[in-house]
């Protein structure tokens, strides 16, 4: 039986256009038929990113910033992305899937909330916000961006407690008085990135299957 998405680790420490790069190039093979859906997860070196938006107010004073800024094709204010936090980019036909975009971020929502469970954390959405969330803290973000139905960007939920410290510099998302936590504080006891990745993988691949 073929897995309903294919999966790569890309490392950890992964510069943010090297993965844009891949990114990109996967959409087009995906595009044209020859390579199958793909889940690219990793771990970044640091860095903040910002959808194409006017409003730039959620990076603060971009020169004080402690890591470089890039602006990218999501959704979205401010967010940052470095080590401790399991990015994952879904490059996914939603042409098999429904086309529609509100359903697709909803399940990449439930799979980060089933995640959060399996390592005994009960996490949930909020409403009129995008995101997965343990009360009023934040554990993940998401935004996407999509050409001719095929998905790119996707997911960064935070796993450890290095992941955090740099969230003070910005507004994450763009809300005001957000507490962002990770994994590691709300289970109180420390998970591997890579082994998170390993469940989450298997939650993603049986939420798109058939």
């Amino acid at each position: 039986m073929t897995a309903a998405i294919e999966t790569r680790w890309l490392g950890s420490g992964v510069d943010f256009h090297e993965a844009l790069a891949v990114q990109r190039d996967l959409v087009a093979q995906r595009l044209a038929g020859a390579v199958p859906d793909t889940l690219l997860l990793l771990e970044h070196a640091p860095v903040y990113t910002i959808g194409r938006t006017r409003d730039r107010s959620s990076l603060h004073d971009p020169a004080l910033l402690p890591h470089p800024v890039v602006e990218i094709n999501r959704g979205g204010q401010a967010t940052y992305h470095g080590p401790g936090q399991l990015v994952g980019y879904p490059i996914v036909d939603l042409r098999n899937h429904g086309r529609d975009l509100h359903l697709y971020l909803r399940l990449l929502e439930g799979v980060l909330i089933d995640t959060l469970a399996d390592h005994g954390v009960t996490a949930g959405r909020r409403d009129g916000l995008t995101g997965v969330w343990v009360a009023d803290r934040k554990i993940a973000s998401l935004g996407i961006g999509v050409q001719k139905w095929i998905t790119m960007h996707g997911f960064a939920l935070n796993v450890t407690a290095e992941s955090l410290p740099p969230f003070l510099a910005i507004t994450p998302c763009g809300i005001a008085d957000v507490a962002m936590t990770c994994l590691e504080a709300e289970a109180r006891q420390r998970h591997g990135v890579r082994d998170v990745a390993k469940a989450l993988a298997a939650r993603l691949g049986a939420a798109l299957a058939p």
